[in-house]
């Protein structure tokens, strides 16, 4: 209830904000206000490098909120602490809940930039740490050269085609693959503009999802993104790090790898995905040896009327050394195929129906007494985001 309270009052300030702000800027043209309200979104929400700050001519002060509903039923029993297996978005079985509530502010200008997001529903409760639960990013950065930039922070994740925030994507539910992604990085990075298509970045945080350190050791990313044309791009990323705990004698670096491409034109959005990790001294057979997973997605939508689009999922999840899905043994895969409709009546809103069915090696999931290998989901979810 306190952080409802905080997001109420940041939400309630926000609006004040931008009323004194708007009056301001009527008397001084040298600054921006926008009541934030982009409609392409999807697919978006991992991009490394925000190229619009290079064309500022003036700073410019961004306000935006987003609220994301949805019901969802599962027909697996599985729950912890409230929340199903597999537990960010649509988290609450055969229920009325919320994805998110978010308030964001983000200030820009041709030598400085930053931005605060705080959001308050499931995904934060289910999927955050308990101290950091309000904060979904605040970071500050600064223009270190022509192009080039270093921020520091809370951030959300680049690693990864899907979000945690529903209208980047073009489903409403999270791939597996992407659920064992980061979804957090606290640390610094540096972000640089090569040409109008490419950009890279490097940055040194405190660990794989996670905004306080939980030993000694730092993880290191390098990612680049380039773009082929306007509908067309391709992104990698590269993470390195050690969760062992300071006390365990025998260590455990990973090396991390996502490759992901997107495809956008007219009526047709395509989405691909793969990830492949290895990390030492994992092999359940042998500790000495090191363990591998992979995993992977191909997320297609047709839109053939401005208001109405359709559009499905297939998934494949294989971690059966445990190196990211450390607290579930699925055996030798996670596999699941997704189909849904979307309306839009506004350009900022989006109503989807959605379902999704989940097959493991293992059985993981259960009905009563009976234990199962499969899932069936059902999700309807409504955002307005402006």
């Amino acid at each position: 209830m306190k952080s409802l309270n905080i997001l109420v009052i940041f939400l309630l300030l926000g609006f004040q904000l931008k009323s004194q702000l708007d009056t301001l800027s009527k008397k001084n043209s040298s600054s921006t206000i926008i009541f934030h309200s982009e409609s392409n979104v999807q697919l978006t929400g991992t991009d490394i490098l925000d190229e619009r700050i290079d064309t500022l001519s003036k700073p410019e002060l961004r306000i935006g909120g987003y609220v994301s509903t949805y019901y969802a039923h599962y027909d697996d029993e599985t729950e912890s602490n409230g929340f199903v297996q597999f537990s960010t978005l649509a988290s609450r079985n055969n229920q009325f809940s919320l994805n998110m509530g978010l308030v964001s502010l983000a200030y820009a200008s041709r030598r400085m930039r930053s931005t605060i997001s705080i959001h308050y529903g499931d995904v934060p409760e289910s999927s955050w740490p308990a101290n950091f639960k309000l904060i979904q990013e605040a970071h500050a950065g600064f223009r270190v050269g022509n192009k080039l930039w270093m921020d520091a922070g809370f951030f959300k994740t680049h690693i990864g085609l899907e979000s945690f925030q529903p209208r980047e994507n073009i489903t409403s539910s999270m791939s597996i693959p992407n659920f064992y992604d980061p979804y957090f990085l606290s640390g610094v990075k540096l972000t640089y503009l090569i040409t109008s298509k490419w950009s890279l970045q490097a940055g040194i945080f405190n660990g794989y999802n996670e905004y306080v350190d939980n030993n000694k050791n730092k993880a290191l990313d390098f990612s680049t993104k380039y773009a082929f044309s306007k509908n067309i791009s391709f992104t990698y990323n590269f993470l390195t790090c050690d969760e062992t705990p300071d006390n365990i004698a025998t260590k455990h670096q990973r090396f991390y790898q996502n490759i992901y491409g997107t495809f956008d034109y007219a009526k047709l959005i395509v989405g691909i995905d793969f990830n492949y990790g290895i990390q030492e001294h994992s092999l359940k057979k042998d500790t000495s040896k090191t363990g591998h997973m992979f995993g992977g997605l191909v997320v297609v939508k047709y839109k053939p009327f401005t208001k109405f689009g359709a559009y499905g999922r297939v998934e494949y999840f294989s971690d059966p050394n445990q190196i990211l899905a450390t607290n579930l043994d699925a055996g030798k895969y996670i596999k699941g195929t997704t189909l849904g409709v979307e309306l839009t009546p506004q350009k900022n809103s989006a109503l989807s129906f959605e379902w999704r069915v989940l097959e493991s090696d293992n059985l993981i999931f259960k009905k009563g007494n009976t234990l199962l290998n499969q899932r069936n989901e059902f999700i309807v979810c409504l955002d307005l985001w402006f």
